[in-house]
Parts: structure tokens; C-alpha cells; sequence
């Protein structure tokens, strides 16, 4: 992997990890930041999302500060310049799910462009 591959999958792990952190999901400006404009997401209940309606779960509580979500195989490639596709696996307090989301670089910096999780035995 080149240096600019390497900062740009580390910048795009950084941000998901940011959008899994309670306090920055009980901030519906700080989790706007890091969500692109056009974000879309299938979610492991199959519902879909946008940026607007995904601020109702972020906001609401979702992740609890005394039991974070739990992410291991965290892993990413650059697709493309200015884009990189991560997957991982999540546990949130028992509910376990395969993640995996697209980052695209924007004038503002890294955003999540799309998110889909799939639940998990």
C-alpha cells in the first residue's frame, strides 16, 4: 500500500470510529460533519437512511458510553483517488453485524458517502 493509500484508509477508519463514539453521536453537528451530503444507507434492519433520518438513531442514544461498540477486522482499501471502501465487524451491546461503508474525500475532508450493515449470527 502507498503512503497516500495508508493516510487515506487511515483517515477514513478514523472518521467510522468517530461516528461510533457516543459523544460524537449525541452531537447531530459534529456527526453531520462527517457524513457526505448525498449519504445513503441500508441498515442491518433493512431500512434505508439518509442523512437527515439517521440523526434520529445517532442522536438518540443508540451507543451507550458505559458499553461502547465493540469493532474488530477493521479493514480498508482506496478504491479510487478520494475514495475508500472499509468493512468490519461490530458489536453493539450483543447485536452483531458485518459493517461496511464507502469515504469519499470532499473539500471539507472525509465523509461517509454510504453504510451497510448486515447482521450477524
Amino acid at each position: 500500500m502507498t503512503d497516500e493509500s495508508e493516510r487515506a484508509v487511515r483517515a477514513a477508519i478514523e472518521g467510522e470510529l468517530r461516528l461510533l463514539d457516543p459523544e460524537v453521536r449525541a452531537s447531530p453537528a459534529r456527526v453531520m460533519e462527517l457524513l457526505d451530503p448525498e449519504f445513503t444507507e441500508i441498515g442491518a434492519s433493512g431500512r434505508r437512511w439518509d442523512a437527515e433520518s439517521i440523526l434520529t438513531v445517532t442522536s438518540g442514544g443508540s451507543v451507550s458510553p458505559d458499553s461502547p461498540v465493540e469493532v474488530t477486522e477493521m479493514s480498508g482499501v482506496l478504491l479510487a483517488p478520494g475514495v475508500v471502501h472499509l468493512t468490519y465487524f461490530a458489536d453493539n451491546q450483543g447485536r452483531r453485524a458485518w459493517r461496511s461503508s464507502v469515504w469519499r474525500l470532499t473539500e471539507t475532508g472525509w465523509r461517509m458517502y454510504f453504510h451497510q450493515g448486515t447482521l450477524a449470527d
